[in-house]
């Protein structure tokens, strides 16, 4: 469940390539141009890095490229924006074309295709008039459905949970995301994610690279 949930999330945020700005899903401040984002597995006291992506973004704060890597430093999928579409390419497999569809109502649908047209995926995203994320619905494969629940800050609403439901629309898990550490400009460069299933613990460190 725990890789579903990162793979919904992920196609969120590197298939889009119309409406939303990456920086508005994660709630990102100031003018960033790059982001460094490396996934840690702590389990026993021990931390053992999982994942790196490196972000490189628009001026306008989308997805330009990015690159992914997994626990060996093997490059796993790669993400190119081209004009109509965004095209992710992986090592073992054809490439995907990605294309985003807006919809009434603060909402987009993100469908990705194979080279001969079959369709791969589909997520429906429900956004907030920020900019942020309501919820996401897997249109395609699990059909589960992933509620984005905020919370008051002193500045702002903050992500707090994720709320994962699945084709009956019970739920299978609920994930607790807490910001452990700020920068100057008060983006969060610290994010620790658990996993009330199983109390998996992941910390997300990242490394941001300002215009």
């Amino acid at each position: 469940m725990n890789k579903v949930l990162k793979y919904i999330t992920f196609v969120l945020i590197l298939s889009s390539c119309a409406s939303k700005k990456l920086v508005q899903k994660l709630q990102l401040q100031s003018d960033i141009s790059k982001i460094k984002e490396t996934t840690y597995a702590i389990e026993n006291g021990n931390k053992t890095q999982i994942e790196l992506k490196h972000i490189e973004l628009t001026k306008n704060g989308r997805v330009k490229y990015s690159e992914t890597f997994n626990e060996k430093n093997d490059l796993i999928e790669t993400v190119e924006k081209k004009l109509f579409f965004n095209k992710k390419s992986f090592p073992n497999k054809e490439p995907y074309y990605c294309k985003t569809r807006w919809k009434f109502n603060q909402k987009e649908r993100i469908s990705c295709y194979s080279q001969k047209t079959d369709k791969q995926n589909e997520i429906i995203v429900q956004y907030n008039k920020d900019g942020t994320v309501k919820h996401i619905t897997d249109n395609f494969t699990t059909f589960n459905k992933y509620i984005y629940r905020y919370g008051t800050t002193i500045k702002s609403d903050t992500l707090l949970t994720i709320i994962t439901l699945n084709k009956d629309r019970k739920e299978t898990e609920k994930t607790t995301l807490r910001c452990l550490e700020k920068d100057a400009s008060d983006n969060c460069i610290e994010l620790q994610k658990t996993y009330n299933s199983t109390q998996k613990i992941e910390i997300i460190e990242r490394d941001f690279t300002y215009n």
